[in-house]
Formats: structure tokens, sequence, C-alpha cells
């Protein structure tokens, strides 16, 4: 039957793709049960005799969820909505509402930031990942992002797609190595040195693939450093390899893709579908294009621009000059596309390209399913099969059919019973535990992403707004500063007070802490995080103001630096240094780890807890447990705050007051950080708690201290 069923479905897809491309559209369950189907088939044809654990409950599938989709645990609101709605229901009305959540967008950012090694601190990086970020919010094929990413030229931030190739300095050996691992998951890099020693690889296909990128070149402007990369006129990629040949020898190596594609004229059932959804695409864009101005009018428009810029009767202004300026499209001149590149684009994102669907199913498979089909994820090779090939085929096919959608993958992915099922009970033994989670028969354990952890702790403690009333958490701190005796003019007064150690980025700080009274110094915080302003960094300003906006030279920042302190401490002038006592009001708040510069500094709460430094290719998420995240955990400021209990936050409610409702504040607790019900023995544990503390308030805050350091809370159920 099994079989039946699966030769039925392709059928199916053969006589009416268009039929197909309607059920695909929307029908995601529908493609969630033939992938279990085919799965199932799978399993008993190699042997597996286990049985499924079973799914888990409807709580656990709410966080589960929210955490892989959006970045965070559920907040209470969420909570009730979802058990408002029919049971029958509920998980797919939550898929649908978490997908299209504005969050979806920024949590996968971070997966494609970890794929695509996104970096801030590169030319052309933040530009990038907020590229990336708008890719994701419109659901932008990723067979287009991909070939934009390996294909175009231009001005780093001008052209955020350029970034990609500027992240390792449009090295042609480096590109190649690239390419193949991230978009084909293939190791061709290994055959750099030598043939390959596990695969069929050899030097020379690797240096056929790095010939693609041997023209392009990275350049800076003298005048603006502007950061840039065209098409020079020789390759520099030559063969044999400078170590096999005297330089007499060496000639221009013409690329060529050494990966093997399906045959053109094969026409499979998601080839038909796919194409009819491109020719339906074509149709609604031609008549979209019906309701704009003619090309001849738009021609005519051109040409009254041009005639008045150039006229030499007429003083255009500066403001105006340089708008005109400014639409002169000198791409085609200065940033000429690379045709070697644009080649290798339509080769690796082509539909009959398998390495390409497949390698990118295989990864968001494990994503959300915490395995992938092949492991590692970008080591496909003919001595490494997947475990499940036909359905790791059968997800790659509607992959393509539904036109490259991520959200489709992702929808179709979640609503498996494979993405549904339990952790293995704790009383099985390692080897069934192994049998059961290779065979997708139970879900492994898998810790939130460091970027979740995080904001999954602020939402749990109400961090992203104030969860205090004005004067409501006042408290007094010591503050060592430098107060300005006297100078030249003996009439002057005391002046202001100066704070020790002021330096570069210290003149908005102090201008904060005296407009703000906050107690925040200048430097950097192990737990706060510097977001991004994706929207901003898409809409540059004017081509000229940009190019000065490049990244400050080590001299200029000293320089910088020191007329600063020059400000401050003024020659001539004596201070005196005191320890003063200031009330402040503290009332911390946190943002969204999502959206932050990444990767984040050595030592911040998401590095600790496994964010990489993005530099290494494939390198993976250590989830290993270090006494350090512990610490962070037990004694760090975000814990901390999260735990404390403000007077604005709901739960405030049940705690104060001449009637306390201790029972309820301790069954709102555990629904806002453990997304569950307490039992019998917690809830008693939890009273004893509360009722054990100076204030009900203060027991709280050790009750949900306890929670946020549980296992639970950091793991997936």
């Amino acid at each position: 039957m099994v079989l039946l069923t699966e030769i039925g479905f392709v059928m199916k897809q053969i006589i009416a793709p268009m039929t197909m491309l309607v059920v695909f559209g929307s029908g995601f369950l529908h493609a969630a049960e033939t992938l279990d189907t085919v799965l199932a088939a799978e399993n008993k044809d190699r042997g597996v005799t286990q049985v499924s654990v079973g799914k888990i409950d409807d709580m656990a599938y709410l966080r589960r969820v929210s955490v892989d989709l959006i970045g965070r645990i559920p907040t209470i609101a969420e909570v009730d909505e979802y058990l408002a709605w029919p049971q029958a229901k509920r998980r797919e009305l939550l898929v649908d509402k978490l997908v299209a959540s504005d969050r979806f967008a920024d949590r996968w950012t971070v997966f494609f930031a970890d794929l695509l090694r996104l970096r801030s601190n590169v030319t052309g990086g933040s530009a990038l990942i907020a590229y990336v970020h708008q890719a994701i919010q419109n659901d932008l094929p990723y067979n287009q992002l991909a070939s934009r990413l390996i294909a175009t030229n231009g001005k780093a931030g001008r052209v955020p797609e350029v970034g990609f190739i500027l992240g390792d300095n449009a090295d042609p050996l480096a590109m190649a190595s690239v390419t193949s691992q991230v978009f084909l998951g293939v190791r061709i890099g290994c055959a750099q040195c030598h043939d390959h020693p596990f695969d069929k690889w050899t030097r020379k296909d690797f240096y056929s693939v790095a010939a693609y990128f041997g023209k392009t070149r990275r350049y800076e402007s003298n005048f603006t450093r502007a950061v840039y990369t065209s098409e020079g006129k020789q390759t520099t990629v030559l063969w044999p390899p400078e170590d096999e040949a005297d330089p007499a020898d060496r000639q221009a190596l013409t690329p060529s893709f050494p990966f093997t594609m399906m045959d053109k004229k094969a026409k499979p059932a998601f080839i038909v579908r796919y194409e009819a959804l491109l020719q339906e695409r074509a149709a609604k864009k031609a008549a979209s294009k019906g309701k704009g101005p003619s090309l001849d009018a738009l021609l005519a428009d051109a040409d009254k621009k041009v005639t008045r810029a150039t006229r030499g009767d007429v003083d255009l202004g500066q403001d105006e000059a340089r708008k005109e300026i400014n639409k002169i499209n000198i791409k085609d001149s200065l940033y000429r596309p690379s045709e070697y590149r644009e080649q290798l684009a339509a080769l690796i994102t082509s539909p009959r390209n398998r390495y390409f669907s497949e390698a990118f199913v295989n990864r968001v498979w494990k994503e959300l399913v915490g395995r992938g089909f092949v492991e590692p994820v970008d080591d496909f090779r003919a001595d490494n099969p997947a475990s499940h090939p036909r359905t790791l085929g059968l997800l790659a096919d509607n992959f393509v059919a539904s036109g490259f959608s991520f959200r489709q993958l992702v929808r179709t992915i979640i609503q498996t019973d494979a993405y549904q099922l339990k952790q293995v009970p704790r009383d099985v033994t390692e080897l069934v535990q192994e049998e059961l989670e290779a065979a997708f028969l139970a879900t492994p354990m898998r810790r939130m992403y460091s970027e979740s952890l995080y904001d999954s702790i602020v939402t749990a403690g109400h961090l992203f707004d104030v969860k205090y009333t004005a004067g409501q958490n006042e408290r007094v701190i010591e503050q060592e500063i430098r107060v300005l005796l006297g100078g030249e003019d003996k009439n002057q007064p005391v002046a202001q007070a100066i704070i020790d150690g002021a330096g570069e980025g210290d003149a908005a700080e102090m201008k904060k802490m005296k407009t703000a009274g906050t107690a925040t110094r200048a430097g950097y915080k192990l737990e706060e995080a510097i977001e991004l302003d994706f929207a901003a960094l898409l809409k540059p300003d004017d081509e000229v103001k940009i190019d000065r906006m490049q990244v400050k030279t080590a001299e200029e920042l000293e320089a910088e630096r020191m007329a600063m302190e020059r400000v401050v401490s003024r020659p001539g002038m004596k201070y005196e240094t005191k320890i003063v006592k200031r009330t402040i009001d503290d009332n911390p708040r946190f943002s969204s780890s999502l959206r932050m510069a990444s990767p984040a500094p050595i030592g911040h709460f998401v590095r600790v807890f496994g964010q990489t430094s993005r530099n290494d290719l494939g390198e993976a998420r250590n989830q290993t447990p270090s006494m350090r995240q512990a610490l962070m955990m037990l004694n760090g400021r975000l814990t901390h705050e999260a735990s404390r209990v403000g007077d604005l936050e709901p739960i405030h409610k049940y705690l104060a007051g001449k009637q306390p409702r201790l029972d309820q504040a301790v069954k709102f607790a555990y629904r806002e950080i453990l997304t569950r019900e307490p039992s019998a023995d917690e809830m008693a544990n939890a009273m004893d708690i509360l009722q054990g503390a100076k204030t009900a308030t203060d027991g709280m805050a050790d009750l949900r201290w306890v929670l946020l350091n549980s296992n639970e809370f950091r793991f997936l159920p």
C-alpha cells in the first residue's frame, strides 16, 4: 500500500501539474503526510523494527514551534490564544501565524547567517545581513538568492549581495570551496592541494571551479575608500598549479563544472510543476507591466533628464547635480558583470542540479528535526549516502516544484510526524536511542540556539519593555569621578564631574547618563545587544555621502580619541579623583539578539552559548555545556533582571495587595517560563519558596531564577 500510495502521488503530479501546484501552495499537511509515508516505507525497507515514541502534546508543540519559527518561547497571551483555538486546528493555525510573523525573518536570518558566514565586521557585511533578512521576509526564491550572491558585482553597501564574495576578499580558491560546500554540500576544497582523499574530485576539478572566479577583482577607491568588485581581462587561475610546473608552462584555465546534472531531456514530475509555475509567474508579470508607462515614454523621459543635466547654459546647483549624477548607471562600466560567475550561478541553482536542492533541504530538515539525512550536512559523497534517500529526494522535489520557496519548505517539515515526535524515554539504552533517532522515530535532544535562549529569557522576564514604574526601582551606586578644581581663571567655579577613563564613544554615553540617569558606562556589555537597523541599511543615502561613510582606520579612531581627551581633560586644569554616590532609577530594557550585529564579540552571551565567529568554512555551533555558561545563567545580569518581578508585569497582581493569590502566581510563572502547568509536587515546592521569602515578590524572583536555570527551560521539549 505504501508503494501504491507513492506511485499514485507521482502519477497525479505528472497528469495534473497545475492542480498539484495549488495543493502544494496551501496543502502543506498533504505534503507532510506524503513525506511521512515514504519515510515509513524506507524504514521498513531498512529493517527497522522500532516504533515511534509518539507525538508531543499541544503545549510542548507550541513551545517547540515558537522557538523554531520565531526564536523565542511563547508569551502568556500567545498561550491563552493558542488554547482558545479548536484543538483539531490549533497546530495548523499556529504555524500559519508564526510563519507570517515579523520575527520569522529575524529568526531565520540567524540560520542563513551561519550558513553563508555573514559577518557585520567585514566590508558590506551588515548590508548583506539586512538583504538576506529582506529576502526571507519577501520569500525570495532560494535559487534566486543564491544566484545573486554568487554572480553579483558592485559596490559594498550599495549592492548588498556583493558582500558575499567580499567576505572572502574575492579570492578564487576560497570562493571555489565556499560555493561548493555552502550551496552543494560538497567539500571540494579538500582537493585544493591534492586529489580528494575520500571522494572522486581531482585537483583539476577544484581549479576548474575556482576559474569561474578567476577574473573577479576586489577594488578600493583611493579617494573614498569605497570597496567594490568588477571583472578583469585576465584570469588569475592557471594550470598546472605553481607547485607542479614552471611559471612559463602555466596557462589560463577555462572554467568547467565537474558536478553531475540531471539529463536535460528528462521531464520528471517536479520539473513539469516547476516550469508550469514559472510560466504562471511570467504571465502575471507581463500582465502587470501592461499597466505601467510604456517603454517609449520611459525613454523620452530619460532623454529629457540627460539633456537637462548636460546642457552648458544652466547652472544646476550642487544638490541637484548630485541627484543627477547618482541617477547615471555606471554599473555596466565600473562594475562589469561576470560572465563566468553568471554561468556558475545558473549551473549551481538549476532545478536539474540535485546537489543544490538536496543539500539545502537537508540543512533545513536538520535545523528543525535535529538530524540530517546526510551527516555532516555539508559532506555529500558516494561513500556517505543519505539514510533515507527517497524521503530526501521527495522533499527536494517538492522544494523545487514550489519555486524554491523557503517558507513552504519550513511549513512542510514542521507539519510532518517526524518533527512532532517526543524524545526517547530516559530509561532507554543508548543503542536503542541511536536507532530511534536515526530512523526519525524520536526527536534528538536540542538546546535552544544561543539567540533563542537570550530572547526567551528576555521574554520570560518582560525585558523587551520596562517593567517598573518610575521611581519604583531606585538604587544607590558608587562611582569614581574626576572633579575639575580650577584653571587660569581663578574666579571659575568648580566644573562638571568627568568620568574617569573617558575615551572614544564616551561623549554620547556621558550625555545619555546625564539625561537618562542611567549607570551605564561606555564600553561593551556581555549581555546587551547592538541592534542593526535593517531598513536603514538597505536605504543608503546618496552616492557621494555613502562613499565617505566607510569604516574608519585605526589611526583615525586614535586621533578622535586623543581629540576627545583634549576636550575632556583640558591642558592646564587640575583634577581631584573622588568616589561619589548617585541614586539612579534602574529600569533595564533589552533588545532582541536576533537583530544584533553579528557575530557578537567574544564573551558575549550568544557567543558563550555557541554562536561561532563565522570565519571558518563549515564551522558548526558548539552545543557542549560549559562552566562559563552555567555561571552566566546563575550569576549573569540577564537572568537576574528577568527573575525580578516588576510592578508593571501581569504576575504582580497575584503577589501584591491585601489578598495575594500565590497559587495563581505559581501557575502563571510555569506557563510563562516553561509553557506548561506545574505538577502537584512542583506547586507544593513553589509555595514553600514564596511563603518562606521576606516578600511574595522576592519569593517569586527566587522561583523564576530556579525555572530559568533548569534544563527544561534551555532545551526544547
